[in-house]
């Protein structure tokens, strides 16, 4: 749900007076002989994903699905700059504050969004160049195709922010060479497209200057595998490839304190990259960093379903607790990048308290159909 927070953006700070009369579309939708397009039109929040666009998707993906003249869809985004930077958590902080039902129906919507992509029947495509994270990753990891643009970052940097990778990426990060997609989840650091790739989280290299010939063939019906494959680039090793020992040494311990004192150790003897690495954990919420770990570890053995189920309970708990509003007023409202973590240090985690947030919810978990379910649907 995170959006980075360097580019967090207020977008209720408008002058009332001037309003335009009618609201911008957020989900831009268009059938072109077999192509179905959804365009992120939200840049100014740098396609900030929020329930009315989760809704408007939800709404049109099963027409499509049920749409014989519709061969292939394509996500894509009307910013240079982003393919979708987030989940708009200034709106679901500010919803928990007020109505905690309302905020929770944001994540039952976006988490059944989720599902909806993980089970829909047709090809899809993302064009990514730009940011991807939090929310965006959550819209573009479950289609068929995932093309990455040479402007292609993805992260999910919701430790930094209380939250935790949700949107059933802790099943992603959990597939990928253990423990890269923990170490991932734990520091939110920001990759490339080479290193996307090598993690499968891109099926596709392909400079965005070719993005429009290829939903323009798209409309024709081409076939989608060989065309992509034709203009895949091949990438050479990431900088997190040129890191994966460090990564392996420290983060396969099986616990936050082994991991913490692990890259202590390196730091005591020198190493820069324990020294990075343990001050920017350092900064993150603890009780998030807890969550992460145990979450993903779980994770290696759910589906994407299960993860889905478990995210809700989490999310939940975050909304209820104080972390998040805490790491969403000082890094998005305020921007003092000063949060009060309670606690402080991982250290001081009560005996007990990580268990609560995995606990099932008193008024029932996320229900999601089963995929057979779904496909008796026709979605």
């Amino acid at each position: 749900m995170a959006r980075l927070i360097e580019f967090a953006v207020n977008e209720h700070n408008t002058d009332l007076n001037t309003a335009p009369a009618v609201r911008p579309l957020k989900i831009i939708a268009a059938q072109s002989q077999a192509l179905q397009t959804f365009t992120l039109d939200r840049p100014y929040a740098l396609n900030a994903l929020d329930n009315e666009m989760c809704q408007a998707l939800s709404t049109a993906i099963p027409r499509v699905a049920r749409n014989p003249d519709v061969y292939i869809v394509a996500l894509v985004s009307s910013s240079p700059k982003a393919f979708c930077a987030g989940g708009d958590v200034v709106a679901l902080s500010d919803a928990a504050k007020s109505d905690i039902e309302t905020a929770k129906r944001y994540l039952r919507d976006e988490y059944s969004l989720n599902w909806l992509l993980e089970c829909f029947s047709k090809p899809t495509v993302s064009f990514i160049d730009g940011l991807c994270m939090g929310s965006g990753a959550g819209l573009s990891a479950f289609n068929t195709h995932r093309i990455a643009g040479e402007n292609f970052k993805w992260a999910m940097p919701e430790t930094k922010i209380g939250l935790f990778p949700d949107v059933g990426i802790a099943r992603v990060l959990a597939k990928m060479p253990w423990p890269m997609g923990l170490y991932l989840g734990l520091t939110g650091r920001s990759i490339g497209r080479a290193d996307a790739q090598w993690l499968r989280l891109v099926t596709h290299c392909i400079s965005s200057t070719h993005f429009e010939a290829i939903l323009s063939k798209l409309r024709d019906a081409q076939p989608v595998d060989p065309l992509l494959d034709g203009l895949n680039e091949k990438q050479g090793p990431g900088e997190l490839q040129a890191e994966r020992s460090h990564i392996l040494d420290h983060f396969s311990e099986p616990t936050l304190d082994k991991i913490f004192r692990s890259l202590a150790r390196a730091d005591a003897k020198g190493s820069e990259w324990a020294t990075r690495t343990l001050a920017g954990l350092r900064r993150c919420s603890p009780i998030s960093l807890e969550i992460t770990l145990r979450h993903i570890q779980a994770a290696l053995g759910f589906d994407i379903r299960q993860t889905l189920i478990e995210d809700f309970r989490l999310g939940v708990r975050c909304l209820e607790n104080h972390d998040f509003h805490e790491g969403v007023r000082a890094m998005l409202r305020d921007k003092d990048h000063k949060p009060a973590w309670t606690p402080e240090r991982y250290e001081d985690i009560i005996g007990g308290v990580i268990d609560s947030y995995f606990a099932p919810l008193p008024d029932g978990d996320l229900e999601l159909p089963l995929r057979s379910e779904m496909q008796m649907a026709r979605v």
